[in-house]
């Protein structure tokens, strides 16, 4: 009865979205029309072969990891479209014959871009968290995933956004804010997941069979709720038509512009620094095998964060028409998140007490260490530059830039790249990696390459920083705006090096994963329980 409930309800999807695509007012409307046709034709065929079967039993002694399993791929395979991304929008801000004409447009740097920062964050980052987070809450709560099939609907689910923001990006069509986020039917639909993935989380924590929440749980809860919230108010719009992405913004003034910074630094604060952190919390001490150095420690850093992070977007938007009273609020807390993110990154990196031999033979080990010092160093450099009169030289400066990408490549591509190292012998059932020798190429050609990219960002953005407030005599102006891009391009080729470097080990990462699965000899089953806590 159930199969033709899903059945009857696929079918008036497909219905009324043919009927939105035949009236659509414009080719991303209708684009992602078919899409959602697509997805719902697939699952109506897939439920059309299962109509009948005998529903297999799950045994709640086993964990869930189908959907942690392709999570896995997802984040490689969408990493390397996003770095690749990256790689040719830096090539064309080098180079700008690579803006080709014959592409009318869609393959521009205006409209690439988003599609590389929406790529790398949203789809290879945001793949990640949920994979983790999927594999972290049932190995520390000693329970299946909640919900059944709700798991491989978040998935799946969230693949269709990804797809659906990415056709936007290129065809141009986005609310046309300061990150050109995705228009309102990919923004609806992006709701219904995110609820989804709260509830398989929350319903896995609430039935679980360890009485203790381990801290990497409060971090990816944090992530989740906030994240939603943040979602919510950014993005609320009002749609021009049914049948057509344009949409009129709530917001508007200075009012939109803090609403944008406070969703755009709280995006860094929840989704790339307290997720993530759920991600260190876990896999470093079982990389390491080691315990946390300080729960103490673990727990102040968390309700530390959470308190003070949400406070810090103001600092964006200084020498703005933002209240100074506002601009001010955001410096004082963003300096003052340099503490408990400290004490965060002392606490992973001290977790290796006693151990620290293993970053002379475990390259995991080494990465995931890596990444831990790039968190705390951007977590320095993040509130330095909120200073007002660090930002009258810092603000619209390619130094921003660097920033950025040490934190995302340095902080968040690193740890990523060391969970995906562990997850993988493990849920493949295979006795170890193919090769460790691999895992030092990646290490040393993303580390060398995320240092030329930083470096050179830092040095061509307080060089542009310092030419725009250069006069003379009189008081004028002495560089123009075309002298300081001229002058930025030996440090942009180094960071199309860099970045190209950094996706060249990406590369080498899919291949080894893929040798892993394929040619490593299988591990011996385990004979206890599967679902062991904290395992």
């Amino acid at each position: 009865m159930w199969d033709y409930l899903k059945l009857a309800v696929l079918g008036l999807v497909i219905v009324v979205a043919a009927v939105a695509a035949s009236m659509a007012r414009d080719p991303a409307y209708l684009v992602h029309m078919l899409l959602i046709i697509g997805a719902a034709a697939i699952t109506f065929f897939w439920v059309i072969r299962r109509v009948g079967d005998p529903v297999p039993a799950a045994n709640p002694n086993e964990y869930m990891d189908g959907p942690v399993r392709a999570g896995v791929i997802a984040t490689a395979f969408w990493g390397v479209i996003g770095f690749t991304a990256g790689v040719f929008i830096a090539a064309q801000l080098t180079w700008p014959q690579l803006n080709f004409e014959w592409a009318q447009g869609y393959l521009s740097f205006g409209r690439l871009r988003p599609l590389h920062t929406s790529a790398v964050i949203f789809a290879f980052g945001g793949n990640a968290l949920i994979a983790t987070a999927f594999h972290v809450v049932q190995r520390t709560s000693a329970a299946r995933l909640w919900g059944g099939g709700l798991a491989w609907f978040v998935f799946w689910g969230y693949q269709l956004f990804i797809l659906m923001a990415a056709t936007g990006y290129v065809l141009g069509s986005t609310q046309g804010n300061e990150y050109a986020e995705p228009e309102w039917l990919a923004d609806l639909w992006l709701t219904i997941v995110w609820v989804a993935f709260l509830i398989v989380f929350m319903g896995t924590v609430i039935k679980r069979r360890e009485p203790h929440i381990y801290v990497a749980n409060w971090f990816y809860m944090a992530f989740i709720v906030t994240v939603a919230m943040l979602h919510l108010v950014n993005n609320v719009s009002i749609p021009v038509s049914a049948f057509g992405s344009k949409s009129v913004p709530v917001w508007s003034g200075v009012q939109s512009a803090m609403i944008q910074w406070w969703y755009g630094h709280n995006a860094v604060g929840f989704f790339l620094t307290a997720g993530f952190l759920g991600m260190m919390y876990y896999y470093i001490p079982k990389q390491a095998e080691r315990p946390v150095y300080s729960y103490k420690l673990s727990i102040m850093h968390f309700w530390a964060l959470i308190f003070l992070y949400i406070w810090a977007g103001p600092h964006h938007l200084h020498y703005t028409a933002l209240p100074d009273w506002a601009q001010t609020l955001g410096m004082t807390f963003s300096i003052m998140l340099w503490m408990p993110s400290w004490g965060g990154m002392i606490n992973g990196l001290m977790t290796l007490s006693g151990a620290w031999d293993k970053l002379r033979t475990d390259p995991i080990i080494r990465m995931m260490v890596v990444a831990v010092g790039f968190y705390g160093m951007a977590t320095f450099e993040g509130p330095m530059m909120s200073i007002k009169t660090v930002n009258a030289l810092s603000h619209y400066t390619d130094w921003t830039v660097g920033h950025v990408h040490s934190g995302a490549l340095g902080w968040n591509g690193m740890i990523t790249f060391g969970a995906l190292y562990y997850l993988v012998p493990k849920l493949w059932q295979r006795e170890g990696l193919y090769s460790l020798r691999l895992v030092s190429w990646h290490f040393w050609l993303a580390t060398i390459g995320i240092v030329l990219y930083a470096a050179s960002m830092w040095v061509t953005g307080i060089m542009e920083g310092l030419m725009w407030r250069e006069v003379d005599a009189q008081g004028f102006l002495v560089n123009s705006f075309a002298d300081t891009v001229a002058a930025k391009f030996p440090m942009y080729v180094v960071r199309t090096l860099g970045g190209g470097m950094f996706l060249l080990g990406a590369i080498i990462m899919c291949y080894k994963l893929w040798k892993t699965v394929t040619d490593s000899p299988a591990r011996e089953p385990a004979r206890a329980p599967a679902t062991v806590a904290a395992e």
